[in-house]
């Protein structure tokens, strides 16, 4: 119950991150209480969607669901808050792989909840998005 509100965003295409008044803080994986101070009074803001590649490995062993090679990253949103995802649509190569590589979230569908992942971001040009 208490990470209900995550599925739910992201089953509507929303990444939503639990954020802490007392220290200011965004934070994630979710739970019902700030992992900085403690606090329980927390609420629920939209993340922007927009990060960079942090980290990564390539996963060459075969996974549930996922066909190798993949790569599983940490991702360090706008907001400060690190996520583990796979990177889509970006070939699962070093040479494609650039740490601190601009990304966006993107979400799959995996039985009936929707994933957050994330790909590489979209560049924009003088008359919008490419």
């Amino acid at each position: 119950p208490e990470t209900q509100f995550y599925w739910d965003g992201a089953k509507e295409g929303r990444l939503l991150l639990q954020s802490c008044p007392a220290c200011d803080k965004a934070y994630f994986p979710p739970r019902p209480f700030c992992p900085a101070c403690g606090s329980r009074e927390v609420t629920v803001t939209e993340a922007s969607g927009r990060g960079r590649l942090y980290s990564y490995i390539i996963n060459h062993l075969p996974a549930p669901g996922y066909e190798p090679p993949f790569t599983v990253a940490v991702v360090m949103l706008e907001e400060g808050v690190k996520m583990v995802a796979n990177i889509l649509d970006c070939p699962a190569d070093p040479e494609a792989l650039t740490v601190d590589m601009p990304l966006e979230v993107t979400f799959e569908q995996r039985g009936e909840i929707a994933v957050p992942q994330f790909r590489p971001a979209r560049t924009e040009t003088a008359g919008g998005a490419a």
